[in-house]
């Protein structure tokens, strides 16, 4: 009953609205406001201050600066190997595997399309036709951040409008086509071995949604909008392991990779916790 009821309330409350004032609280620079939010969230949450850049939470200008920290350099080694492919984010295994038949395993019963994931561009999914794919939630605890499993080109970016329901497990369990039905980012690369999407997705009190190369990107209008990369004069390259995003509070990353280009690590399941550059596959 409680579960249904959580998830009825999703339904009914203005999802926009409330995480769009959630997302000026947390940027807010009011010492209260701020000290509040920080120390509240640190110490609920337990997060691992020993690992950030800067230990001291009184030096973070805003909750949303808490939140990005990074860490020290450290913190997280990639995987050593050259041809292994590393997960992008810190958090949980939603799910991984192969896409079948065009679609992604969201949970018990439940899948969804790669185009409606990529924003209905049917050329573009059928380049992953035949791939494999990661899901990772990120908690609020976690680092949030998003790095490359491998280096590529950025060849475009989209971005697709859409709800604001959670992203947790419950919500993945009970809400159809959770990921291609929320706000997303789409950010396609072009690496040596084949075609790279690592989709960005919103979620409640989700303040936001930046990238390197753009910054601030969600939330937006309510128009779905593309950005070609392919012919810029200056190339967007990034390394494997270098950071290519993050969430302003906690969200999902999917990482859709296309056929061939890396076996699974075997290892991994849903419900693995996985931090970045953790040996996600072995590259062919």
């Amino acid at each position: 009953m409680r579960d249904s009821l959580f998830i009825l309330m999703q339904h009914l409350i203005p999802q926009h609205w409330v995480s769009r004032l959630v997302g000026r609280l947390a940027n807010s620079q009011q010492p209260f406001i701020r000290t509040l939010f920080i120390n509240w969230f640190a110490k609920r949450f337990n997060v691992n201050m020993a690992e950030a850049a800067e230990s001291d939470l009184s030096a973070y200008t805003s909750f949303n600066e808490f939140f990005t920290r990074s860490l020290k350099a450290d913190a997280r080694p990639l995987s050593a190997g050259e041809m292994d492919v590393i997960c992008p984010a810190d958090g949980v295994i939603s799910q991984l595997g192969h896409i079948e038949h065009g679609k992604i395993f969201q949970a018990k019963g439940k899948d969804y399309s790669v185009e409606a994931l990529l924003g209905a561009d049917l050329a573009l999914a059928q380049a992953f036709t035949g791939g494999c794919f990661a899901t990772v939630y990120l908690s609020p605890r976690d680092y949030h951040r998003v790095h490359m499993p491998v280096s590529g080109r950025l060849r475009k970016m989209i971005y697709v409008p859409g709800s604001l329901f959670s992203v947790n497990k419950l919500t993945s369990e009970r809400v159809d086509g959770l990921f291609a039905r929320n706000e997303r980012l789409v950010c396609v690369f072009d690496t040596d071995n084949g075609p790279m999407a690592l989709v960005l997705v919103g979620a409640m009190i989700v303040a936001g949604i930046e990238t390197v190369w753009s910054g601030h990107v969600c939330p937006n209008n309510d128009l779905l909008f593309e950005v070609d990369y392919a012919d810029s004069p200056s190339p967007i390259v990034l390394k494997k392991g270098d950071e290519m995003g993050r969430f302003k509070l906690g969200s999902t990353v999917v990482a859709v990779f296309g056929a061939g280009m890396l076996d699974l690590n075997p290892d991994l399941a849903a419900g693995s916790a996985v931090n970045m550059g953790q040996k996600l596959g072995a590259g062919r």
